[in-house]
């Protein structure tokens, strides 16, 4: 039987205000209203609300925020993936709307939430996205600079055009004075950006020895301080993955197949069809920076002796692509660090030999 205490609570959440639908347990529309996105206003209108309270937002700028405000107050907070819900997209739009369609979906219980959680590691987790940003930015200014010499037709390959010591002799080569003074500006913005990556990988590296799930993983071979820190600030917890193949999924490393029409009648019998399920690449909705650790693993393991080499060596002599082969590497890799931080075991060669992929 549904209880008649339950409210299911939708926000459609902006800067200034915030827009809030509220259902019963039967899915009847009880309360609308539209309140200042502060906290203070929030909890005031979950207050007045009797019962068992479950509420949902989602994803953006504010869920952060609001996930840390309202989990102590109500018996649940779901932060929805938009990009997993088309029914958001369906019809006409507006604040009032978004805030129905999510508590109609909340109360269907067809929201896909995206994990908030482990407070513990909130230090952790903002140095290792500051570490991804600047190194993104410092990415974009030595491309920037690669570009403006080229542009002015100078070969510029390699990373010499980017040291100090080369520096002078690579802006000899630009005789415009406004494109000279150019490129001096775009080094000056490489310079900051070099200094600031090397202070926030320093901090990012003395957060994470605090852990002991990172002194784990940097057991396995090409897993070393840094990609570890970057694992346990994204992942927080081993246990919101049930098994390897939900890991996969989240670092985009999961195949992704397509079938129709499995079944014919031959003979008045029902038969699967023997046709080859088609397999249209990885799947797209990941993780980026877990896919890129995971890779980059994978890569560095294949090129260096070691068991991973070995095992990378053992797929390619039984037929298997290179690429087919460095995923599966990538995904050896990735099943050994979710299976060493669940059971808290240290690395051993028998788990790359053991462990399927």
């Amino acid at each position: 039987m549904l209880s008649s205490n339950v409210k299911y609570i939708g926000l459609d959440v902006h800067k200034e205000a915030t827009t809030v639908a509220v259902r019963n347990a039967a899915g009847k529309l009880v309360m609308e209203s539209m309140v200042e996105t502060k906290a203070r206003t929030l909890l005031d209108l979950l207050d007045g609300l009797r019962g068992e309270l479950h509420v949902t937002l989602e994803e953006g700028t504010w869920a952060a925020w609001l996930y840390d405000v309202l989990k102590p107050h109500v018996r649940e907070v779901v932060v929805c993936n938009p990009r997993r819900n088309a029914l958001l997209k369906e019809g006409s739009k507006d604040d009032r709307v978004d805030a129905r369609k999510l508590s109609e979906l909340l109360c269907a219980r067809m929201l896909r939430a995206v994990y908030h959680g482990e407070n513990g590691l909130r230090t952790l987790r903002e140095l290792a996205r500051s570490y991804e940003v600047v190194s993104k930015d410092l990415m974009r200014a030595m491309n920037r600079i690669k570009a403006l010499y080229r542009s002015w037709g100078i070969p510029c390959t390699g990373t010499k055009v980017y040291t100090r010591r080369h520096r002078e002799q690579w802006l000899q080569h630009i005789q415009e004075h406004g494109v000279r003074r150019r490129a001096e500006l775009f080094y000056q913005e490489l310079d900051g950006l070099q200094s600031l990556r090397r202070t926030v990988r320093r901090e990012l590296l003395a957060e994470s020895q605090k852990l002991p799930a990172v002194k784990l993983l940097r057991q396995i071979p090409f897993i070393g301080s840094l990609r570890a820190a970057q694992l346990v600030a994204l992942m927080q917890t081993p246990h919101r993955f049930r098994s390897k193949r939900q890991l996969w999924t989240y670092s985009g490393l999961a195949v992704v197949k397509r079938d129709s029409a499995q079944y014919r009648y031959v003979d008045g019998q029902l038969q699967r069809s023997k046709k080859p399920q088609q397999v249209r690449g990885l799947n797209q909705n990941h993780n980026h920076a877990m896919k890129d650790i995971f890779k980059s693993a994978a890569l560095s393991s294949a090129l260096h002796p070691g068991p991973f080499q070995d095992f990378y060596a053992g797929l390619l002599a039984k037929g298997m692509k290179p690429e087919m082969a460095r995923l599966t590497l990538a995904r050896k890799i990735a099943a050994i660090a979710l299976t060493l931080w669940k059971k808290g075991e240290c690395f051993d060669v028998s788990y790359v030999k053991s462990q399927a992929a």
